[in-house]
């Protein structure tokens, strides 16, 4: 059994059965005819057990690629690392107990000021990211992990039975106003960067700009309508540099006109359909589906619950706070926010995340009968749904598909990397082929990588670099 396996795999295996109905209580040529092509059909139907069975299977052999999965620093020590199960919803252990083969582990920076100071301070956050990255694959666990900077990396190390880091970079904020920061970057393993966040960037304007105040008022009016004169440059050395251009931030606008001035395809590494949930702006619009189509990209389907279905992911998560809010109650124990949170030290969020565990343990029960009966989780199908809508939009070699993990991605079902395996049997329950799901899973991403590093190299080349 392949290093990909599952612990489930025996039991699924020996569930494999198929549904027969033919009626043998007459076996005359004549009467049994219509019969036995009745049983035939019929014992072509897959039972559900047969079905998951078979999806594990593909999923064992395909390689499964995630774009989009976010790092914190304080996983990246000695002491606290991705060799053990962290609590942070991809780690190598949950790599390997999902079958995820490959992370595109993310330097982010959050959007500060447009001045030399916040940019310092984002190019040494992003910097420290890198570090951790290379630590990890190069010193910690080279053994279990290695860096890809290509395809072909990326096939040699899966052979090599390892898991498979890459990097994108969230914002490129911490470039500053120095084009060659690109080339840095992509010397240190970047193969993406989005040209914002969330909040306009010296490149770009961010989807943010969408945000209006009760009175319909801008909250954060555009700067450029669109891309800098900065931004525009920055295309032409990500380009020839071969750094993919990551569109799942920057604003409608700037995408268009990102798109435009590319010589090379694009991707949104962690978007979904705006027409399945068009309050949400950092899902793309069906023009922009399209004009990636043309460009030759891809989108990076992204299973975010508030993105995918944002009025059911609400519905959920209103009831399920009043249901924590009323156990941690009774436990006499505060839930704290994001920020406050990130501010703990890590002896007291560790004291602080093994409570909430006992509090989640507490609710399971209740969470069932008083939550998920009344207003269901955003799951599996709902994010399949996405890309079922951007297949038949764009056409399957444009689609593929990213978690937003330890970012605030996840759905019920795919809550971390020890999940993955389910994506793939929901896309093997819909019909998609072993050829459709790896199509998925990576192999577009990969070609799209591969298109981009052949411009960079003519590029280059005309360059005489």
């Amino acid at each position: 059994m392949s290093i990909k396996s599952f612990g489930l795999k025996a039991a699924l295996l020996s569930s494999v059965v198929f549904l027969a109905a033919c009626d043998s209580g007459n076996n005359t040529p004549a009467a049994s005819s219509g019969a036995e092509e009745q049983a035939a059909n019929e014992q072509m139907v897959e039972s559900e057990e047969a079905m998951i069975a078979r999806a594990m299977d593909i999923h064992e052999r395909i390689i499964t690629l995630d774009t989009h999965d976010d790092i914190d620093r304080a996983n990246f020590t000695d002491e606290l690392n991705y060799t053990m199960d962290t609590y942070s919803q991809v780690n190598l252990p949950k790599m390997y107990k999902g079958g995820l083969d490959v992370a595109f582990f993310i330097v982010f920076t959050s959007q500060g000021e447009l001045n030399e100071a916040g940019f310092k301070e984002a190019y040494d956050t992003a910097i420290s990211k890198f570090n951790a990255i290379h630590w990890l694959a190069k010193e910690k666990a080279p053994s279990q992990i290695g860096l890809a900077l290509t395809s072909d990396d990326v096939r040699r190390l899966n052979a090599e039975g390892k898991k498979i880091a890459m990097i994108g970079i969230e914002n490129g904020y911490p470039m500053g106003t120095d084009l060659g920061n690109i080339k840095k970057f992509a010397d240190l393993g970047a193969r993406y960067m989005s040209l914002a966040h969330n909040g306009h960037s010296q490149l770009a304007d961010s989807n943010t700009g969408e945000r209006v105040d009760e009175n319909g008022n801008p909250t954060e009016p555009w700067l450029y309508n669109g891309l800098s004169e900065l931004g525009k440059q920055a295309i032409v050395e990500l380009n020839k540099h071969g750094i993919m251009i990551d569109i799942s931030h920057p604003s409608y606008e700037a995408n268009k006109q990102t798109i435009a001035l590319s010589k090379a395809p694009v991707i949104a590494s962690h978007s979904s359909a705006r027409a399945l949930s068009s309050a949400v702006s950092r899902n793309l619009e069906d023009d922009l589906l399209l004009a990636v189509k043309e460009n030759g990209g891809v989108i990076q389907t992204v299973a975010f619950s508030s993105y995918l279905d944002r009025d059911k992911h609400n519905a959920h998560q209103e009831l399920k706070d009043k249901l924590y809010a009323d156990v941690a109650a009774r436990m006499g124990f505060e839930i704290l926010d994001y920020d406050t949170r990130q501010n703990m030290t890590p002896d007291a969020l560790a004291a602080y995340r093994e409570t909430y565990d006992q509090l989640v343990e507490m609710a399971a029960p209740r969470l069932e009968s008083e939550v998920n009966t009344v207003a269901p989780p955003v799951d599996v199908k709902d994010f399949v749904d996405h890309i079922d809508y951007m297949v038949d939009m764009i056409g399957l070699d444009h689609v593929g598909i990213s978690s937003d993990f330890d970012g605030g991605g996840g759905v019920e079902g795919w809550n971390d990397a020890s999940e993955t395996h389910n994506v793939t049997i929901e896309l093997v329950r819909r019909g998609y082929t072993e050829e459709q799901i790896a199509q998925l899973w990576g192999g577009n991403l990969l070609r799209v990588l591969d298109d981009v590093q052949e411009v960079s190299r003519q590029l280059l080349a005309a360059e005489g670099e």
